[in-house]
């Protein structure tokens, strides 16, 4: 969770700058420079990861887990294994840990240093998530960020924030909708936004897709 972040992570970023965007610009220049970055391989992957790669990953294997119980309990036991089950697994979706949102609690995450994201099943992270405002503010006043993006959960309700690394990313697995019973999981996909997923968002009503 976000007091736990761990040293090497940091160790690992600190030396970049602070921007996120700089970040990326300041670690493609190095890696080609030095030979180990391939400027038409690296396009390749952002390409892949930005058209073909997307939250649609993620709506399957949430999807899934609302439509069958005990895939359910697999993703929440060893998300990894079961996200790679539907063909999703690949680079930053090595170690994956599912988090399941209950009336009692909401989760988000959030990346406090940088931008750790589970590429396999959302795709790339959006420019809000990179942002300082958004990384500083989740973990400092969650329930106000929430608000802001339009989700209002009960005082009682307990929010946990997560907080990514290197070595782990995390998926929220919403709520189902009521009035859903007995859909197909190509139908429910259809109610889970990349929002949903990060904690950001709940998912879609019927009504809402209708």
């Amino acid at each position: 969770m976000s007091d736990d972040h761990d040293h090497h992570h940091h160790d690992q970023h600190s030396h970049l700058p602070p921007d996120p965007a700089l970040r990326v610009q300041a670690l493609e220049t190095l890696l080609v420079r030095k030979g180990l970055v391939d400027p038409a391989s690296l396009n390749a992957i952002i390409d892949t990861y930005a058209n073909e790669v997307g939250p649609q990953n993620g709506a399957r294997v949430v999807a899934t887990a609302w439509a069958d119980p005990a895939y359910r309990d697999w993703l929440l036991r060893d998300a990894t294994a079961a996200i790679g089950d539907l063909g999703y697994e690949g680079r930053q979706g090595e170690h994956i840990v599912a988090l399941e949102n209950t009336p009692q609690v909401h989760n988000m995450v959030v990346c406090t240093l940088c931008s750790c994201y589970p590429w396999p099943v959302l795709g790339l992270p959006p420019a809000w998530y990179k942002s300082e405002a958004y990384r500083s503010r989740a973990v400092r006043e969650p329930r106000a960020v929430l608000a802001e993006f339009g989700v209002a959960l009960p005082e009682e309700t307990e929010i946990r924030v997560w907080d990514s690394t290197s070595e782990m990313r995390y998926l929220v697995v919403p709520r189902r909708p009521p009035g859903t019973e007995g859909w197909s999981v190509e139908r429910l996909a259809e109610l889970v936004t990349r929002d949903a997923m990060i904690g950001t968002g709940l998912a879609r009503t019927p009504e809402e897709t209708a």
